[in-house]
């Protein structure tokens, strides 16, 4: 199947992207929340229907509606996804939405995602594909971190660290509400080769420290790639018709799963972050393995063919 850059694909779509879109274009400390913009939402679910190949689906229903429950109970939900690509989290609520009916529709509105702030301002186009989910927008420390000028980064050290304080009371209204935080553990989208891009970022640590339960969300398939010869132009990424399967574990107990996860840890390991954070890239990672062999079955038995997707 032919790939296009998504900016050519679904260029025709950039008027109408711009008259629904409502997002600010710069983040601060008083609009990191935002609610999903329905109008635009319309117009991402076009793009899936245009692009999920038959047999895309959901396994692990079970755990997201016991998930789901828990959440109606007033326990505060995490979800942790692997991150291929921007089309993840679009896909995800979409397949909630046709895999599990009212309950997935629930479920899929109450889904708030922790966003970096280069969606909203990266381009006008990425930026209405962004706000059709409801966010909290963060300043990602990876960003802060590639500032070298001095001056520069104490400005934005004062910046990132308001926006952050303000997210994070946002975070917090929106669990005790009942609304599950999605999040990207790896903190970017995985590339091929780039084995970094596997790796969680320690603040996941501190994410299970806030959360009563968490499901982990595993994806085989991608119908929109990262363009190697443009990969930080998310216009230039390619749309390519794929069977997308997302796998949810069971619920997990995010407090005892912590503790498991350092008592298994060397003692005189000082810091014990990146470890607890490598057992949820690890089990993700396993989760992934294990789906490989239905997704090339259920690919091959769609197109007649067999994948070409590393992933």
């Amino acid at each position: 199947m032919e790939s296009s850059p998504l900016g050519i694909r679904y260029g025709y779509m950039v008027k109408d992207l711009a008259r629904y879109a409502k997002a600010p274009d710069k983040i601060d400390d008083e609009n990191v929340f935002q609610e999903a913009n329905k109008d635009t939402r319309k117009l991402v679910s076009k793009m899936l229907d245009e692009n999920l190949l038959p047999g895309s689906h959901i396994e692990g229903k079970e755990h997201l509606l016991a998930f789901l429950g828990l959440l109606k109970e007033g326990k505060k939900g995490l979800i942790l996804c692997e991150h291929y690509s921007n089309m993840d989290l679009p896909a995800f609520c979409y397949l909630l939405e046709k895999d599990l009916g009212e309950e997935g529709k629930d479920l899929s509105e109450r889904i708030v995602a922790i966003a970096g702030m280069k969606l909203n301002e990266a381009n006008p186009m990425v930026k209405a594909w962004a706000e059709a989910f409801t966010r909290v927008v963060i300043y990602p420390s990876r960003s802060l971190a590639a500032i070298t000028d001095p001056e520069e980064r104490a400005k934005e050290e004062v910046k990132s660290r308001n926006i952050n304080m303000a997210s994070m009371r946002a975070m917090d209204n929106c669990k005790r509400a009942g609304r599950p935080i999605l999040v990207f553990p790896s903190g970017t989208r995985y590339r091929p080769g780039k084995p970094q891009t596997r790796q969680g970022v320690r603040e996941i640590d501190s994410y299970l420290r806030l959360f009563d339960v968490m499901i982990l969300v595993s994806v085989n398939g991608n119908c929109l790639r990262i363009n190697d010869v443009e990969p930080e132009n998310m216009l230039a990424d390619l749309v390519h018709p794929d069977t997308v399967i997302m796998t949810a574990s069971p619920v997990i107990e995010c407090k005892q799963f912590r503790n498991q996860a350092i008592a298994e840890l060397p003692e005189d390991m000082e810091d014990k972050k990146p470890g607890v954070v490598q057992k949820i890239m690890d089990m993700l990672l396993s989760q992934h393995e294990a789906n490989q062999i239905l997704y090339r079955e259920t690919y091959k038995k769609t197109t007649g063919e067999e994948p070409d997707y590393y992933a």
